[in-house]
């Protein structure tokens, strides 16, 4: 199966987003880690080991809740952007060698899961971002061990719904990328080999008092990926134009702007490997382990 679009994304400008290191997780993504655990109550079984994946964009409050729900599971933490990013996360997750924690608790693990896999990954906002996102699901399938469960959540196509229709109005380029549909990532988890897909949504709507306190927040979301955006820099008279069209068409009760965010929530399972049968079986010795696990299990 072929990338899918879209999402319409710049591979050359979201591999620069990626690599730009963040100062602390924005609001929004914090929100949305929260309900996502709300979630895991669902899930029956608890995490032995569990995979935090890029958690200084996707939350290190959520980080918390997720370790204070399962104290005795083993964090592997893996923060895939700038070399300074992957420091600040050790330096905030890591615990000092006084904490009473260190005694209570397995201490977080910072690389890629060991070859057996864990039982839960979790990334939190990140899919929409990615130039490939079939490959990174590809990546957490492997960091998972047979029957783990995927958690995950990603804004989708209903965003900033309000800020598109100006935008287009007004004849301006794309203020952002096409974002995918909820079915669209059932789909490609499918694909990536993961089982019984579960993918809902809801909308969230935010206000902002200024239109400079609007586009500042959407700075620390992420960058317009679109393959065309406007390729150049805009000037003060363009930006002056801009906040007063944002005050004058998105103010409602009380003046506050108001934007339309719509998150989309998952989780999935890693299946287990298929044993093709043509007369003869070659299997790897890590799907033959699989094997073996699973039966066990059962």
């Amino acid at each position: 199966m072929s990338e899918p679009l879209p999402p319409t994304i710049d591979p050359v400008a979201a591999t620069r987003w990626q690599a730009m290191a963040a100062r602390e997780s924005p609001w929004l993504h914090e929100e949305v880690a929260r309900r996502m655990q709300e979630r895991l109550q669902w899930m029956v079984q608890a995490p032995a080991a569990w995979c935090h994946w890029d958690p200084l964009r996707g939350g290190l409050q959520a980080h918390a809740l997720i370790a204070q729900r399962y104290p005795q599971a083993v964090c592997h933490v893996v923060e895939t952007s700038s070399p300074a990013a992957q420091a600040l996360v050790q330096e905030c997750l890591a615990r000092p060698w006084w904490s009473p924690a260190r005694w209570k608790a397995p201490a977080p693990q910072f690389g890629l899961p060991p070859q057996d896999g864990v039982q839960m990954l979790w990334a939190n906002m990140a899919l929409h971002m990615s130039a490939q996102p079939q490959a990174l699901m590809a990546r957490w399938q492997r960091a998972l061990a047979v029957d783990g469960y995927l958690m995950f959540s990603c804004l989708g196509p209903d965003t900033l719904r309000e800020l598109r229709e100006l935008y287009a109005e007004l004849g301006w380029t794309p203020p952002g990328h096409v974002l995918t549909d909820m079915h669209d990532w059932g789909d490609m988890l499918y694909h990536a080999g993961f089982t019984e897909p579960v993918v809902d949504m809801e909308r969230i709507v935010l206000t902002f008092a200024t239109p400079e306190r609007l586009l500042a927040e959407l700075r620390g979301l992420g960058r317009n990926l679109h393959p065309q955006r406007f390729a150049g820099l805009r000037g003060r008279r363009w930006r002056d134009r801009l906040h007063q069209v944002l005050a004058d068409r998105l103010g409602g009760e009380g003046g506050q702007l108001a934007l339309t965010f719509e998150i989309v929530y998952g989780h999935a399972f890693k299946a287990p490997p298929r044993v093709q049968s043509d007369g003869t079986t070659s299997v790897s010795l890590e799907q033959m382990r699989d094997l073996i696990r699973t039966r066990r299990a059962t």
